[in-house]
């Protein structure tokens, strides 16, 4: 009885969901495809169709958790937003609930939590780390912000510094493996989009914490609905006196967001936003120099507009901009070095302007467009020297990069293929213009069962740091070749009413890949391509497995949820055997990641949520003493236990969080110590 009530249930839903696809891509005679095929595969994404961890969820009054209708949400997995149940990729969702209950406090604290993220922190709470995705660096991985590729040309230890708060945030998607056909030519090895809230209604919101090492931070945010317009500000910021010696931080995020409704016509959404750090960077780029500094700005504004109707057209135009002054000794050392004159300063700029055509036809929905990006760079290191200095700057390099691209999907009642590509030019390579195929095929023989899989090609430019940065420490090749790699997968999801199984098999060939590896004789890194006739091998297999025991066993009992990941990767590479080289990157790769994430309630309104991880790491890295090397050792596993506690009464709620509860030592990067036991605690008030 309950079963049939339960499948009448989604029907509904989902006739509901097609309703809206027929509206939003054409009539329903001309688009029936579309609608079978919404109901089919949402049949799948219903209830039980994300791990914990992944799911999209409300909360209510009564602190009971409601799904929402995951067969409304869709992910960029491909140029098509498609819902989840339909990507032929490695997906992963983390939803507005995993977000309020996860005891973190940036979003790279956040990705901990994901058994297929690599988060190298150099330090937490969003001060600096470098996410890492199949083994790639961070480099390879774009990041962006509802569809803005903001990812920093510099390096990818700042594509991060962007000005977002946690309160902002409705849903993050990641995408595994190359995505170079849906996040532009960047997305070596996969992409992270952080999709904001779209208020309906004037709100306010309000947070204020504090906790250990003098521990502060404080996020206000706001909504103001008109009759077409809402607007959305939000303020957040952070300090702390640090851990250790030399990593203290103060970091400032402000974000501005206007979304315009024209008449049924389109949509217009407008967004800007500023981002300021400091920061205390012992040992973040060499042991050799604990007393680093970090003063880094971003700023950034976008505008993009979307038609409605059978033929769509989405153009968006973006610019981004990072200030860095990076101070090897920081100011007020005593005793600095004679040879130390000056800091590093950098500005690097970002432009672009992209069009997405998209017609829906009894075939599917084809899209094609293109987009140019400039990348542009001033700075005191990095570069080709300027005939005529502006002030601190005394080089500069830049390049464009012109894609396009064209990808159909053919939608059938259980079967999705979507085919396409990009041809690319940058104006770094001259004369050379590839094309980047990529094939993916879902297939869902029931309501229940995925099957799916994917092959793709992408290549990727190397950051400005790469190319120029030389210093005692580092040298920089000016001669480095653009990074290829290919990778295919396959894939399973199973989902039932309240338990979900997923499992992904993946193999990456990569050419021409970047790392830093350090030279024993004159203790120096180097940026090097990998050997042209050495080609980099990844394997990898991931599981996840969710259950919803407010499903299984009612609402009465304390039990949330449980979700259980992990992922193993193994990378070959014959030179790495014969040299056995210290890496920064492409021997570096975490080999083992087992997470957990459990929810349940203690009493009325007290909510627990404990996650796990525990880590095996491949590589070594030379251990310094007292600022000099020592000896060469190798990565340590480690586990680590988080706890949040929330109690709501009303619109206000109380938190504390208790990260590392076991005050383990660990590192992510050699040499670095991560914080032990730390704990803060809160209060948060929502007017709505």
């Amino acid at each position: 009885m309950y079963k049939k009530k339960f499948n009448s249930l989604k029907t509904i839903r989902f006739r509901r969901f097609a309703r809206k696809s027929y509206s939003a891509f054409g009539s329903m005679h001309k688009v029936i495809t579309i609608g079978v095929l919404a109901g089919s595969t949402l049949l799948s994404a219903h209830a039980a169709s994300v791990t914990p961890i992944e799911r999209t969820v409300v909360e209510t009054s009564s602190d009971t958790v409601a799904h929402k209708e995951l067969d409304e949400v869709t992910v960029a997995a491909t140029k098509v937003d498609l819902p989840l149940s339909m990507a032929a990729k490695q997906v992963t969702v983390i939803g507005r609930t995993e977000i309020e209950r996860a005891p973190v406090k940036s979003v790279q604290d956040l990705l901990n939590y994901v058994a297929g993220v690599d988060i190298l922190q150099r330090s937490p709470h969003g001060v600096q780390a470098d996410i890492s995705l199949r083994g790639g660096s961070a480099d390879q991985v774009a990041i962006l912000l509802n569809g803005v590729n903001l990812t920093n040309p510099q390096t990818g230890h700042y594509s991060f510094d962007i000005p977002i708060n946690l309160s902002d945030i409705e849903r993050i998607e990641i995408v595994q493996g190359p995505t170079s056909l849906a996040y532009g030519a960047s997305a070596l090895s996969g992409g992270i989009n952080i999709i904001t809230k779209k208020d309906t209604a004037s709100n306010l919101t309000g947070k204020v914490e504090v906790g250990m090492h003098r521990l502060f931070g404080a996020e206000v945010r706001g909504a103001y609905k008109t009759r077409s317009t809402v607007s959305r500000l939000s303020v957040g910021y952070d300090r702390s006196s640090g851990y250790i010696a030399n990593s203290d931080y103060d970091i400032l995020n402000a974000l501005l967001q206007t979304r315009l409704e024209v008449q049924r016509i389109a949509s217009v959404d407008i967004q800007a936003g500023y981002n300021a750090k400091k920061y205390g960077a012992n040992t973040f780029y060499s042991p050799a120099y604990p007393n680093q500094y970090d003063d880094t700005r971003g700023m950034f504004a976008s505008v993009k507009a979307e038609t409605y109707g059978r033929l769509r057209f989405v153009p968006q135009i973006y610019w981004s901009r990072h200030y860095d002054c990076f101070q090897l000794i920081r100011e007020g050392t005593p005793n600095p070095p004679t040879w130390y004159k000056d800091h590093n300063y950098h500005r690097s700029d970002v432009w672009g302007v992209t069009l997405n055509v998209l017609y829906s036809s009894p075939l599917g929905i084809t899209s094609f467009g293109g987009e140019l990006r400039g990348e542009s760079i001033l700075s005191s290191v990095l570069g080709k020297p300027l005939d005529v200095p502006r002030g601190k700057y005394t080089k500069t390099d830049s390049r464009r990069n012109t894609s396009l691209f064209v990808e159909h999907n053919l939608l059938l009642d259980k079967f999705t293929l979507s085919l396409g590509g990009i041809l690319n030019h940058n104006t770094a390579v001259a004369g050379k213009v590839a094309f980047y195929p990529a094939v993916n095929v879902s297939y869902r023989p029931t309501y229940n069962l995925s099957l799916y899989a994917s092959f793709d090609m992408a290549t990727r430019m190397p950051s400005f740091t790469e190319l120029y940065y030389t210093t005692r420490t580092h040298t920089g090749s000016p001669n480095l070749l653009p990074e290829y790699t290919r990778s295919a997968e396959a894939g399973i999801r199973f989902t039932e009413r309240f338990i979900n199984i997923r499992s992904s098999v993946f193999y990456t060939q990569g050419k021409n890949l970047i790392d830093w590896q350090y030279n024993q004789a004159d203790s120096k890194w180097y940026s090097v391509n990998l050997a042209s006739d050495s080609r980099l091998a990844t394997f990898g297999i991931g599981y996840t497995v969710g259950v919803d025991f407010e499903e299984l066993l009612g609402s009465r009992q304390p039990l949330g949820s449980l979700s259980v990941g992990y992922q193993y990767i193994d990378q070959n590479n014959d030179k790495a055997s014969t040299n056995n080289p210290i890496s920064v990157y492409v021997f570096n790769f975490l080999r083992h990641k087992i997470t957990a994430t459990l929810s349940h309630r203690i009493v009325d309104k007290l909510r627990a949520t404990w996650n796990f991880r525990w880590q095996d790491r491949a590589g070594s890295y030379t251990r310094y003493v007292n600022s000099k090397p020592a000896e060469t050792v190798s990565y340590k596993p480690f586990g680590l236990l988080d706890l949040r506690l929330d109690y709501s009464v009303g619109c206000l709620s109380l938190f504390v969080n208790a990260n590392n509860i076991f005050n383990r030592t660990y590192m992510d990067f050699g040499n670095i110590p991560q914080p032990r036991l730390w704990i803060t605690g809160g209060i948060s008030y929502r007017l709505h």
